[in-house]
């Protein structure tokens, strides 16, 4: 039993999340309610290392020292493109720490004690799950290996026989609670993450993380009742219920349920197309055609996506809008629930270069402004405004709920190539007469057309 100071220790770290939680749900208090949990969490550790003076401290300070500078360095040193790969190392060391935890309890764990035995399987077996899974979907997003569905005869009968041996081998640790035990069934659990994660393509893979990071939180949950730690168990629920609920917030943007996300490869069915390039005709124009539409314009919607954020160019374009709105133009900027590589990807991208909040609006406020805008200019976006989602009852990504920019006037693309956008199918706006595309990197072509607004 710890003493009472460390209880009431405890407490507070644990009410800094629960605040901090409540604080990165807007962007002007999500830095200081990181700063927040940042905190409670080093208090925590603070008061683990008095409270329970650990054995082999030198090995675990020299580990925790180790732990800082890589998460220090690595963190500075990611590129806001790759956010969502970090996002799933973070997850998967999470789940794998929280399989090792749980292992190494096993040997605590006595006859009779059928709850904190039930707990400690599900904390391998999942946490196992979340570990590979993740490192897979880093792979996958970090090009390592095809980001398209990876499936092979027989994939389903496996998976199905993984999860069944891993109920088998759970019971089997409930009632003889042995490490060798543990050990297979962290195994299987390694194999079931894997077989979970490669059938997955396209834009599904952000949504695969949440749900990754969902079972992290689920594991801590599991392991702090497995540690007698009420703080892990508020943590992980925290992250758990979090982690849900983005998962269904983002599965509902896609406009398809999460298990057709998981398993819809293997049904046949994927967000990820053929990804080849048509030769079909399109209307091209120069920075200077551009700028005579956005000039002469009286209400311009800018659609940001993921190629903004490849070519660092929000800098340029907050220039762009600023200096649009000193000519009285109305503008402001239509963010999808699944632009960029993971929820809320362009509202920090756009925040980075101060871009001030009430210009961002999401897809269900500023949908009806279509039809009385004048021209939309989409920089990076290409799926999240492919009209296929509700005209081509055969497109992988129909039903998708998406920014109705094909109802505008006039409608400019900024792209690097024609090559299709992540779900890998052609966007059909394209080859609108009223859509003009200008091509090469997007930081290049707005710095462009901002030197060309300014002469018109």
């Amino acid at each position: 039993m710890i003493d009472t100071w460390a209880q009431i220790g405890y407490l507070i770290s644990a009410v800094c999340f629960i605040v901090a939680l409540k604080a990165l749900s807007s962007p002007k208090s999500a830095r200081s309610g990181n700063l927040l949990g940042a905190a409670g969490a080093v208090l925590a550790v603070i008061i683990t290392f008095v409270a329970y003076k650990p054995d082999h401290l030198a090995a675990i300070l020299v580990a925790l020292v180790i732990g800082t500078i890589a998460g220090v360095v690595g963190s500075r040193r990611v590129q806001m493109t790759h956010m969502p790969q970090l996002v799933a190392l973070f997850n998967g060391v999470g789940g794998g720490a929280a399989a090792l935890v749980a292992l190494m309890e096993l040997s605590h764990v006595r006859d009779g004690e059928t709850i904190a035995a039930i707990a400690t399987a599900f904390t391998i077996l999942v946490g196992a799950i979340s570990f590979s899974g993740s490192v897979v979907t880093f792979a996958k997003l970090q090009e390592l290996m095809t980001s398209r569905p990876v499936t092979f005869p027989g994939l389903p009968v496996l998976f199905v026989a993984g999860i069944l041996g891993g109920v088998a081998l759970s019971v089997w640790l409930v009632t003889d609670p042995r490490v060798w035990v543990g050990v297979l069934l962290c195994l299987v659990g390694l194999a079931l993450g894997v077989m979970l994660v490669l059938p997955v393509g396209g834009a599904d893979v952000p949504i695969v993380i949440s749900l990754l990071n969902a079972f992290t939180g689920l594991t801590v949950a599991a392991g702090g009742y497995v540690l007698g730690n009420a703080l892990l168990l508020i943590a992980g629920t925290l992250v758990g219920a979090a982690g849900t609920l983005l998962t269904k917030l983002m599965a509902d943007a896609m406009g398809r349920s999460v298990f057709n996300i998981l398993f819809g490869a293997v049904k046949g069915g994927s967000t990820l197309g053929g990804g080849t390039a048509s030769d079909r005709p399109v209307i091209s124009g120069t920075p200077t055609d551009v700028a005579i539409l956005l000039g002469y314009a009286q209400r311009v919607i800018i659609v940001p996506g993921y190629g903004l954020a490849v070519a660092q160019a929000q800098h340029v374009l907050r220039d762009l809008v600023e200096e649009l709105h000193s000519r009285g133009v109305k503008v402001d900027y239509a963010i999808h629930p699944v632009a960029g590589r993971m929820p809320g990807h362009m509202n920090v991208l756009l925040a980075e270069a101060q871009v001030p909040y009430e210009q961002l609006r999401e897809m269900d406020e500023i949908n009806g402004d279509f039809k009385s805008t004048d021209v939309v200019l989409v920089v990076g976006a290409n799926d999240v405004v492919n009209p296929a989602a509700r005209n081509t009852p055969s497109a992988p990504i129909y039903g998708m709920p998406i920014l109705n920019a094909d109802e505008a006037q006039r409608v400019i693309f900024l792209k690097r190539s024609m090559r299709p956008g992540f779900a890998g199918i052609e966007n059909e706006l394209l080859y609108d007469p009223k859509t003009t595309l200008l091509f090469g990197d997007a930081r290049e072509s707005l710095t462009k057309l901002l030197a060309a607004v300014k002469n018109v």
